[in-house]
């Protein structure tokens, strides 16, 4: 099976461009691309390089055959979210730490996407992904608060674009360990996804790709300071891997925890919520959602000086 990249592909990312063409998981794309199982003209090449005219790219079909088959999303009526705004072509979802959004390889059965499928059956043919119909942009699992979620094709490719095109407004909250230096910062370092999973700062040459981060402290404790967040790009743990860089971990996350950090706070996810979600809607208006601090959370606030 061969593909030769037209002029209006270039400068698409190679993963994406096969998990469009061929309707499978771009996380087994990417790894049939590591395998070398794809090759691009003739070589190997990494998941993230961006197509040029004529590129050619093999696969051999032997080593698709068995995930091209669609993988059927069921409903679970038993998932719990709640739905802060709905028209029809979107939804703002305000998404409780714990639940995964959409299913991988492994096709959980307890995800975002299986809730929203019993409640909006045709959102199973929206979108690029037959595992994430309807998503555009997403949250880790352990991370609450406000997301979008398209409802029809002409809203995913909108706001596919308002993504790619940084008009989203996507601010958080969170609680860092140790009083920030500045009262408010933009932290621009690239990165990088590791081979153990974790997100690492590389520069661009090594490969990382640009990731822009801005603060602003809204209270500094003694050892702890509570931020407001906003993201410009939105990389797999964007904050979490730059603030944990700057020495300055994410109170509760046991991904990107240091072991030098010491705090009597007993917390089994991230301090991290998705506080407010804002853009210009189909209609051409602006719309701004806002979610609160969960209990959880705001219990964690009153613990500590």
């Amino acid at each position: 099976m061969q593909f030769q990249i037209k002029p209006e592909n270039s400068n698409v990312r190679l993963d994406k461009f096969l998990t469009a063409e061929l309707k499978i998981s771009r996380s087994k794309i990417q790894k049939l691309i590591k395998d070398g199982k794809i090759t691009l003209n003739g070589g190997k090449v990494t998941p993230h390089f961006f197509l040029r005219a004529n590129d050619k790219i093999n696969i051999n079909a032997k080593d698709i055959k068995i995930e091209n088959k669609t993988k059927e999303i069921k409903p679970n009526k038993k998932v719990k979210y709640n739905i802060v705004f709905e028209d029809d072509n979107i939804m703002v979802i305000d998404k409780p730490s714990g639940l995964l959004v959409h299913p991988t390889d492994k096709i959980e059965k307890d995800t975002l996407v299986n809730g929203l499928i019993t409640y909006y059956p045709k959102l199973k043919k929206i979108g690029e992904d037959p595992l994430r119909p309807g998503i555009v942009h997403r949250l880790d699992k352990d991370v609450s608060g406000l997301m979008l979620v398209c409802k029809t094709q002409k809203a995913f490719a909108y706001f596919k674009k308002q993504f790619q095109d940084r008009k989203v407004k996507k601010i958080y909250t969170a609680l860092v360990h140790n009083p920030m230096e500045r009262m408010e910062g933009t932290i621009d370092l690239p990165l990088e996804r590791s081979e153990k999973g974790k997100m690492l700062v590389k520069t661009k040459d090594q490969g990382g790709k640009e990731a822009i981060t801005k603060y602003t402290v809204i209270k500094q404790f003694q050892n702890f300071s509570l931020l407001e967040v906003q993201i410009e790009t939105g990389r797999t743990h964007q904050i979490r891997t730059h603030f944990n860089f700057l020495n300055h971990p994410i109170v509760g996350d046991k991904l990107y925890q240091q072991k030098k950090v010491k705090a009597n706070i007993k917390l089994d996810r991230p301090f991290l919520h998705s506080t407010k979600l804002g853009f210009k809607n189909l209609d051409g208006k602006y719309v701004e959602f806002e979610s609160k601090l969960p209990l959880k959370l705001n219990k964690i606030l009153k613990q500590i000086k």
